[in-house]
């Protein structure tokens, strides 16, 4: 018998399992690229998101054309809107006093000239008698203290008259007006009422007082001279308002509550009497506009299913690969074993060391937009929008080559052993000597730039050896706005340069290899790099973040600077309230939007309900409903709140709440921005990175 062999297992070596690791993980990634490239012609008006988007944009024309058509007066002057909403259960209060044709009474103090101004509206043509008696109040005895008549001429349907409050002693009073209008003012003894005229009186009760700032006399909105006042007690029913006057407000309130919130534009509404209906209905309407228009947007954009959002693996390897293609096309060699990349809540952050090779011909500012631009274009396929903020930086012995001079240009990787075979960098730093190649090549740039108008040189350098002749060049478009205007690209410059130059000097170029490098002088990273959007950290700091740019009308839309900063503190804030809404889920997202914390309007529990992955109709349905309820509970407290600070002559505390709410908003958001920006720009990860290179390569 033989001896028997035991089969001893081998040991799975780790890095077979780290390589089966990536292709599980490059399979992963190909499908989801597959299904994301996947084209399907997608009827408008297919998912609910769409139907939603399209019901905002109609409102939102419906409210603006209400707005416009109140407020420029198409729709008349009428007060039936008004009085008829006071007739139901939309106004706590009384019955408003509708003034559209009726005659009717107006009276209000001027406590800076200390009199009551009393005057009858709407009344026909003819002679007024006005008569007025104020009676003193106390212990529920009426006791008259000053009575006058007067008799004038109505003039544009309007006849005052003043009653003067200068020699009242402090306490409480009641006024009673009457008028009666005549057809002559000269012999009221045989004068006679005009045609269908009942007397029309009004009474109010006011509290007469001495008053001297008090303890808010120290604010600038204050007066603190001692003078008599009057505070009206029982104003009696309000008079309606017109429906342009309602629509001026309309305009008045969206201000207050985009500057301020919701509680400044109910305070601002309440002190000037709007009613609470009116202003229940404009809250509502801009939070409907918001909410309607702009999630349908945000979710279209940024709502993937589960299948398809990247994981921090997935992310890694894409970069991954990008970085493989790039280094390969650019001729850079990455050093992985120092290469980092950290996907954080807020960014993914990519530090990439690199050497500069014989092939190199970009400078790390090039090297980085080339990367970048990759990186995006590739995150814009995956639908990844998060901020990548990418750092590169050359190590080695070649980072000294200078692209701009062309000082270095073909040095080898290794170009310290190069040097003694021949000094290429002492070769290039003689500029002065130009060979014929050199100065013909230069002769082709001037000729080409001279006959282009909508460009011009800045600066060129031309060197050449044996094998390369290098040409970089800096440009500048000619054109006012170039920002907006000059659409060709830096590629297109360096096409374009290099036929000019190769057909001009193609028996001179021989076996040379011509190489042209362009660069816009008014360019950006942002420019070169295709980004969407971009942040800084300060002028200072060179550092940026870039976001994917994203297709679209509406995606163009959330990249602008004033949107897109916005919705990135929305991000930010929801974010902060996540785990809350994880935990309470639909009636948690109701209740936030609810109660009236700094930022927890609509669109802040909209991208709240998006990143919590809860269903869109949910989400839609919790922060409708949150607002709605904020809308009308501030609209009718606001009301109550003006009320108790008139019961309780706290008058003068009304106008600092809304400076105090307009401040805790503007300091709110604020804050916030300052706090994303200082954990997106930390330093820790780029330290790091920096102390490595240091610690392998020494300073440089």
């Amino acid at each position: 018998m033989g001896e028997e062999i035991e089969e001893v297992d081998e040991p799975i070596v780790d890095d077979d399992v780290e390589e089966k690791v990536k292709d599980k993980i490059g399979k992963e990634v190909e499908e989801i690229r597959r299904r994301k490239t996947k084209t399907s012609k997608r009827r408008f008006l297919t998912n609910m998101e769409d139907y939603v988007l399209f019901a905002g944009i109609g409102y939102g024309i419906l409210f603006a054309a209400l707005l416009i058509g109140m407020s420029s007066g198409i729709f008349g002057s009428s007060t039936t809107l008004d009085h008829k909403a006071s007739e139901t259960f939309l106004d706590t209060g009384d019955e408003c006093l509708n003034i559209e044709d009726d005659p009717w009474i107006l009276i209000f103090p001027e406590n800076d000239a200390e009199y009551l101004d009393l005057s009858g509206r709407n009344l026909p043509s003819g002679y007024a008698l006005m008569n007025y008696s104020i009676y003193e109040l106390s212990d529920s005895v009426e006791t008259l203290v000053v009575s006058e008549e007067s008799i004038s001429q109505v003039s544009g349907k309007k006849s005052s008259m003043q009653a003067s409050f200068d020699e009242l002693n402090v306490g409480e009073y009641r006024i009673v007006f009457t008028v009666d209008i005549y057809d002559q003012g000269f012999d009221l003894v045989n004068a006679t009422l005009v045609e269908d005229w009942n007397t029309l009186a009004k009474e109010i009760d006011f509290e007469l007082e001495i008053n001297s700032g008090g303890f808010f006399s120290f604010l600038p909105f204050v007066d603190s001279d001692s003078h008599r006042e009057v505070r009206i007690t029982e104003p009696g029913p309000r008079t309606c308002w017109t429906t342009k006057d309602l629509g001026d407000w309309g305009y008045i309130l969206m201000a207050a509550e985009l500057g301020g919130g919701r509680e400044t534009a109910m305070l601002t509404g309440g002190t000037a009497g709007i009613p609470a209906w009116w202003m229940a209905f404009i809250s509502l309407s801009l939070s409907a506009v918001t909410l309607l228009v702009i999630y349908p947007v945000m979710y279209k954009i940024y709502h993937q299913d589960t299948d398809d959002i990247l994981s921090r693996n997935h992310i890694a390897r894409v970069v991954e690969d990008i970085l493989g293609k790039t280094s390969k096309r650019l001729h850079i060699d990455i050093d992985w074993e120092l290469y980092k990349l950290e996907s954080r809540e807020l960014s993914i952050d990519i530090m990439v060391p690199y050497k500069n090779t014989d092939g190199t011909l970009s400078d790390s500012k090039d090297i980085r937009a080339e990367i970048l631009r990759e990186i995006l274009e590739e995150f814009a396929i995956f639908r990844v929008f998060k901020p990548v903020q990418l750092t590169v930086k050359t190590i080695g012995v070649n980072q000294a080559i200078d692209f701009e001079s062309g000082v270095g240009v073909g040095a080898g990787a290794e170009g310290a052993d190069l040097v003694e075979e021949q000094d290429y960098a002492s070769f290039f730093s003689e500029l002065h000597t130009l060979s014929r190649v050199e100065e013909e090549v230069r002769d082709s740039l001037d000729l080409f730039f001279a006959r282009r108008s909508d460009v011009r040189m800045e600066g060129a350098v031309v060197t050449s050896d044996d094998r390369v002749i290098f040409v970089s060049v800096i440009y500048k478009p000619t054109q006012r706005f170039a920002f907006f205007r000059f659409k060709k690209t830096t590629d297109e410059v360096e096409v374009e340069l290099y036929r000019y130059i190769s057909e001009r000097n193609d028996d001179l170029l021989g076996s040379q290899e011509l190489i042209v490098k362009a660069r816009n002088q008014v360019s950006t990273l942002a420019d070169r790099s295709g980004a969407g959007r971009v942040e800084s950290a300060n002028k200072s700091d060179d550092r940026i973040v870039a976001v994917a740019k994203q297709d679209g009308l509406g995606g163009k839309m959330l990249q602008t600077n004033f949107i897109g900063n916005t919705l990135s503190t929305v991000e930010y804030m929801a974010n902060e309230k996540r785990e809350m809404i994880n935990k309470w889920g639909f009636w948690g997202l109701i209740v936030f939007v609810w109660i009236p914390f700094m930022a927890s309007g609509v669109l802040v529990g909209a991208m709240l309900g998006l990143l919590s992955r809860m269903q869109f109709t949910r989400v839609l349905a919790a922060t409708f409903i949150g607002g709605a309820a904020a809308s009308v509970t501030w609209a009718y407290t606001a009301e109550g709140i003006v009320k108790f600070m008139h019961q309780y002559k706290l008058e003068a505390v009304i106008p600092l709440m809304i400076i105090v709410f307009v401040g805790a908003a503007f300091l709110h958001i604020r804050s916030t921005k300052v706090r994303r920006q200082t954990e997106l720009f930390e330093d820790t990860m780029l330290d790091n990175f920096h102390a490595d290179v240091v610690a392998k390569y020494g300073e440089h």
